[in-house]
């Protein structure tokens, strides 16, 4: 995978000889590089076998194949993918574009949309984004379609669609990961909406009076949709939601507003935005001798790996990132073929893992 920064690009060398005679002679081969035909005759097979080979097509023996790649590499051949999106009318490449590379969410969609293109036979070239405007998303969506992509991906993290200047360029096919109804794109995203009301009816049913919450950044959509469903499960049942602390989805964070919480010994039940907030949460809770959970009850939401291990282990909301990337590439290799798919949102369900973390209230 590709990983671009926004550093400006790099210039081509000034050729600074002198002299009037004619240039030395040089080998051809070595002008021009290798060609499908040297690989071929190393190989001892036939150019049209280099050439499916290169594409990563499957009809080719395992050991023919493996003696066309060491001839490749022998060589030092690289496919000319100029001549092969001419033949085709694709560069076998699609480009993703996020704000946020950090969070555990976007680095296992990230992860799910490269092994789903490579699977199809694409490349990733990534643009991470360090300042969510509209005029960032253009730069990098216009700087994937000069670098010769099908198809972009674009992760948003920001209420970008939002703003009336919010606009992408047509030509050029595009899938969001987000949930955000109206913006004309194709859209893949888990219900971030069901899993905050299975966690905070989960507490609810428990026995809990109330659910506190502790929300992620008021900036991202993913925040938004989980504490808006809090705010809902709460009326639905005829209670007020209470004031939401926002963290910026660290443990530290977590830590921080887990140690104002926890001194209020009202709060006997919390919904963590995500795991990590949780966890920076239970170490408040330990350091402040409230007990986890015959004291507060936590329930957090992604189910990090690691979340098992917490102690006590965190009852949580699994979200299926794996599906996220798959069916994103899925949508968008539609519109690569000309099948564009219909807008709108598709959601892939979330599930609570009922831990260690919970459980019915002290009386």
């Amino acid at each position: 995978m590709n990983i671009q920064g926004d550093a400006t690009e790099n210039q081509n060398p000034v050729d600074t000889t002198r002299g009037s005679g004619p240039p030395p002679l040089r080998n051809s081969r070595a002008l021009r590089g290798p060609s499908i035909a040297d690989v071929a005759r190393t190989a001892g097979v036939s150019a049209q076998t280099v050439s499916r080979v290169s594409n990563g097509l499957t009809n080719v023996e395992e050991k023919t194949k493996q003696r066309v790649l060491d001839a490749m590499k022998q060589l030092g051949y690289r496919p000319n993918r100029a001549a092969r999106a001419l033949k085709s009318g694709q560069f076998k490449s699609i480009g993703v574009i996020l704000f946020n590379l950090s969070t555990h969410g976007n680095r296992r969609t990230l992860d799910a949309i490269a092994t789903a293109a490579s699977q199809a036979g694409y490349s990733v070239t990534l643009i991470p984004l360090h300042d969510p405007t509209t005029g960032t998303v253009t730069g990098a969506y216009n700087r994937l379609r000069e670098q010769e992509v099908d198809g972009v991906v674009i992760i948003f993290e920001a209420h970008l669609f939002d703003r009336e200047d919010m606009t992408l360029p047509e030509d050029l096919p595009a899938v969001v990961i987000d949930s955000t109804p109206g913006s004309g794109y194709p859209m893949v995203d888990t219900d971030q909406a069901e899993g905050a009301r299975i966690a905070t009816r989960h507490l609810l049913d428990l026995g809990h009076q109330q659910v506190w919450h502790i929300g992620g950044p008021v900036s991202s959509f993913s925040a938004m949709h989980r504490e808006k469903s809090w705010r809902r499960t709460l009326d639905e049942a005829g209670i007020q939601a209470p004031t939401v602390f926002h963290g910026d989805w660290s443990t530290e964070s977590g830590y921080q507003v887990g140690m104002e919480m926890g001194r209020n010994r009202e709060v006997t039940a919390i919904f963590a935005a995500n795991d990590q907030m949780a966890l920076g949460a239970m170490r408040a809770l330990h350091e402040l001798g409230r007990r986890i959970p015959e004291d507060v009850s936590i329930v957090g939401f992604d189910d990090l790996e690691e979340s098992m291990s917490f102690w006590p282990p965190l009852t949580t909301i699994r979200q299926d990132f794996h599906s996220v990337g798959r069916l994103s590439i899925e949508k968008l290799l539609q519109q690569i073929a000309g099948n564009s798919p219909a807008s709108g949102v598709t959601t892939v369900p979330t599930r609570l893992v009922v831990r260690k973390s919970t459980a019915t209230p002290a009386r």
